[in-house]
């Protein structure tokens, strides 16, 4: 398969420089990984905790999947806080280091199947990774430093000492490391961008302090474990996840991205294209005479009749596209990483699923109907085929639109490449 020929990596398209750096800190994750297996002795008790942080983890991560992809995408260029944090560091004060390094590869290898769904670029997990294992190694020396291998040895000021310095170890060391792989492959962008965002410095920060608390827990009342873990799920899912959510600006009456939230992720995905040299399909989905179903049914109806078309978009489309509503019955699908036969063949999959569609609603004089024969028609243009930059993309995605609409609505048009 072309995707694992080691020829055809996009490792080897780096920069000497960047190359060089990623393959370094790839190399010294892997001694200090084989250095502590050979000294670290791996009990029973061990491979239950490490089972339990990994279960956790794991779950929260899919509880997580669809803000996560958002979230990756939006801070493209910037250095990406993780809540993992809490387990990562949980196990770095109950568990041996070959553990430890065995629960970030389970992770990261977990987040890229299932929360990248394989699309992001690999060899940018595999450093991640590394570098988290090189922070927990630099927490893990400073904990053996002050004599503080368990968390129960954690205790009075001394303790306290230790637990910070490891804590502030753990999150510089992975985020000198991702910083400076960010200034060498970007270093037109200002620094100020490189360093991030400071709410992400907290979310790390309180990520430690939870991953304390449950690995104190773990050890001296096991038992009460489980009620730490909801805790965790529930502060991210309760209050990290709906401000991702507010920050996406969600249209009310469908619960799509808006169409400025859109065009910014639009923007960055195209920038990422650019950089991998891979391609972005852009759809534009019109409605077909939507106006009489207001007309007849009334607009109460009509917004019923769009609620179902967006869930259908949802439906239609992988995890980690993005469908936009960008005004009336016009709605935007941001499909990366396919081609112009993948593009079409995803058009032509919702516009036959609108048409199956069965939308009941409350007409105008209050008796319950039900609206079939949908119709919408569709446009599309992919990048760097039709164009290079996204407003371009637009415009001939909208062109197609029209195409479609005059040789007859309910069918696919594709804008021609240059």
């Amino acid at each position: 398969m072309p995707r694992l020929d080691p020829r055809r990596w996009k490792l080897w398209s780096l920069p000497p420089v960047v190359l060089t750096y990623v393959v370094t800190i790839a190399v010294l994750a892997a001694l200090v990984t084989l250095a502590t297996a050979r000294l670290t002795p791996v009990e029973v008790r061990h491979w239950a905790w490490f089972a339990a942080l990994t279960a956790a983890a794991l779950i929260h991560l899919e509880a997580a999947r669809g803000i996560e992809r958002i979230r990756e995408i939006s801070s493209e260029g910037v250095p990406h806080a993780q809540m993992q944090s809490v387990w990562q560091f949980a196990g770095v004060l109950v568990l041996p280091m070959p553990l430890v390094v065995l629960m970030v590869v389970t992770i990261y290898l977990h987040a890229w199947l299932r929360v990248y769904e394989r699309r992001a670029v690999l060899y940018r997990k595999l450093f991640s990774a590394a570098t988290v294992v090189l922070g927990c190694a630099a927490a893990q020396w400073v904990l053996a430093m002050f004599s503080a291998s368990t968390p129960s040895e954690l205790d009075g000021p001394r303790g306290l000492i230790a637990l910070v310095i490891a804590g502030f170890l753990y999150w510089f060391v992975n985020y000198a490391l991702v910083v400076g792989a960010i200034i060498m492959t970007n270093p037109e962008n200002p620094l100020k961008t490189a360093l991030g965002h400071a709410s992400d410095v907290l979310i790390v920060t309180a990520s430690v302090g939870l991953g304390s608390g449950i690995a104190i827990i773990a050890t001296a009342r096991p038992w009460l474990s489980p009620i730490l873990l909801l805790t965790v799920l529930a502060l991210h899912m309760g209050l990290l996840l709906p401000q991702f959510r507010v920050a996406a600006r969600t249209d009310s009456k469908t619960g799509l991205v808006d169409a400025t939230f859109w065009h910014d992720v639009a923007e960055r995905e195209i920038a990422r294209a650019r950089r991998l040299v891979s391609t972005v399909g852009i759809l534009i989905l019109d409605l077909d005479h939507f106006k009489q179903i207001n007309d007849t049914y009334g607009h109460l109806a009509g917004d019923r009749v769009l609620r179902a078309v967006a869930d259908a978009l949802r439906h239609a489309v992988r995890s980690y596209d993005l469908v936009g509503r960008f005004g009336g019955e016009e709605f935007a699908v941001l499909l990366p990483g396919v081609g112009t036969t993948e593009v079409r063949a995803t058009a032509e999959r919702i516009r036959f699923d609108i048409a199956r569609l069965e939308v009941e609603v409350i007409d105008r004089l209050g008796n319950t109907r039900v609206i079939t024969g949908l119709t919408g028609s569709v446009g599309a243009s992919v990048f760097p085929d039709t164009a290079t930059d996204l407003s371009p993309l637009l415009l001939a995605a909208d062109e197609a639109l029209y195409q479609a609409k005059n040789n007859g609505r309910d069918r696919v048009a594709t804008a021609a490449a240059r």
